[in-house]
């Protein structure tokens, strides 16, 4: 039998076009299903009147109390050098405590109380040390330590600086206890 144009069905025939547009809108139909479903069961605003059960304390409304200033000579006076030596972790990468053993910085051996830029053996200082303190006080030291940068533009140290008075504090203690 020979098979006659007439005889073969078209391929997108009515049947198969509703049957497309069919499947289009049952997978639309389930996708807002699905997205009305997941807002009822993760629905982060409040219902009517009702207050949150659980609410996390951020902090944004309360207003910034100023810390009281603490004065760095009281702190020194009540500082603990047991607790400095745990601080002196982060120097002696480049700073070691025995009397003229230079490491990358100068030594640190009798530095309270030393004229600045005076460690024997090491001739790497910055003229900005020199200019910004004489002597190596406590206090010079505390306010060199903060911020090296800021305390002595143009200093070749790349530490950052200590920012809590007492770790300042009982490092500068730990340190007065290496004299001659």
């Amino acid at each position: 039998r020979r098979h006659n144009r007439r005889d073969c069905t078209p391929m997108f025939d009515t049947m198969t076009f509703t049957k497309i547009a069919g499947s289009l809108c049952g997978a639309l139909l389930i996708l807002l299903l699905g997205k009305w479903a997941a807002e009822e069961l993760f629905h982060v605003g409040g219902h009517g009147d009702h207050a949150q059960a659980y609410v996390i304390d951020t902090g944004a409304d309360e207003t910034p109390t100023d810390e009281p200033v603490l004065a760095f000579a009281d702190v020194y006076a009540a500082a603990d050098p047991g607790k400095g030596e745990r601080v002196f972790r982060q120097c002696g990468a480049c700073h070691k405590l025995v009397d003229g053993e230079n490491g990358v910085g100068p030594y640190l051996h009798h530095v309270v109380g030393r004229e600045v830029g005076t460690a024997e053996g090491f001739g790497a200082y910055s003229g900005a040390l020199s200019a910004a303190a004489d002597v190596w006080t406590p206090e010079n030291l505390n306010a060199f330590l903060e911020n090296p940068k800021s305390y002595a533009s143009g200093t070749s140290m790349s530490y950052n600086g200590l920012r809590d008075i007492e770790d300042r504090a009982n490092l500068i203690a730990y340190l007065a206890t290496f004299t001659e």
